[in-house]
């Protein structure tokens, strides 16, 4: 089996657990082989999860970004976050390098509407970037009231709720 990481030992200890409280000894052992298969099985679904890039206006929508890093930590979640956000400003050669290679690595481009967002130049090169190397985008309005400019050429705009997520993401 090699070595265990903290998490695939949670799943083996809780197997052990629970089989030797049911039957002592022999119940342990097969409770840690159904563990160690558990951890198998959702590491598995982790993998198959899509990698989703998140283009945002970074001067007025940051807390967007982390909203969506949220939902993508949920248990059921059918799509991991592609990291790449700068926490703060960089020359623009060096973002924009690595803003490309993160784009490139991902399945999907995810742009996140605010006001003003159809406006931000960093979005802007963002969505020109996923176009060239061939990326999907699609669009979700960040705010529950107001009125919002879809950006071009990102794909369709929805709302954001888990059900869109789950089907445009998953």
């Amino acid at each position: 089996m090699g070595r265990l990481d903290p998490k695939q030992a949670t799943w083996v200890v809780g197997g052990a657990a629970v089989g030797h409280a049911i039957v002592p000894v022999v119940g342990g052992m097969i409770g840690a082989g159904v563990g160690w298969i558990a951890d198998k099985l959702t590491m598995e679904a982790r993998m198959a999860r899509k990698r989703v890039f998140v283009s945002f206006d970074f001067d007025n929508d940051r807390a967007l970004k982390e909203f969506i890093v949220g939902q993508a930590k949920l248990a059921d979640s059918p799509f991991e976050i592609v990291d790449c956000s700068l926490k703060e400003a960089a020359p623009m050669k060096t973002w924009e390098e690595k803003a490309r290679r993160a784009i490139e690595g991902s399945d999907i481009v995810l742009v996140m509407v605010g006001a003003s967002t159809h406006k931000a130049s960093g979005v802007l090169k963002e969505v020109a970037m996923a176009r060239a190397a061939g990326i999907p985008l699609v669009q979700i309005i960040g705010y529950k009231d107001g009125t919002y400019t879809a950006v071009k050429d990102a794909g369709r705009l929805y709302a954001w709720n888990w059900d869109n997520l789950k089907k445009l993401l998953g």
